[in-house]
């Protein structure tokens, strides 16, 4: 089981925008994960007519490593480590390690 997963909020602590929050857009790999607002880098685009898209430069959020971001606890309000932890019925749930509250319900 993944620790971070699309849709989670995470901060990120440590790199060029270390203290910035936003949401997990997607995971490109294992081990890279593309968050909204972190990560910015302009790139010149050619336009391309036939898919109907104009030129210019255009901001983008690029990949980082998932060791450079960790899940935000709200009830803490601040970065927290994740531990899976079994269910009874052999389910596996996210759990954050300071106060043992469940991610997935």
């Amino acid at each position: 089981m993944r620790k971070i997963k699309k849709g989670d909020e995470v901060i990120v602590i440590s790199g060029r925008d270390k203290g910035r929050r936003g949401t997990v857009a997607r995971r490109v790999d294992a081990n890279r994960v593309v968050v909204e607002g972190v990560n910015r880098v302009k790139k010149h685009q050619r336009p391309n007519p036939m898919k109907g898209e104009a030129g210019g430069i255009v901001e983008r959020d690029m990949p980082v490593h998932v060791s450079n971001v960790a899940l935000f606890n709200p009830a803490a309000q601040k970065a927290d480590r994740v531990r899976v932890k079994e269910l009874d019925g052999g389910r596996k749930v996210r759990v954050f390690k300071s106060n043992g509250e469940q991610l997935d319900v």
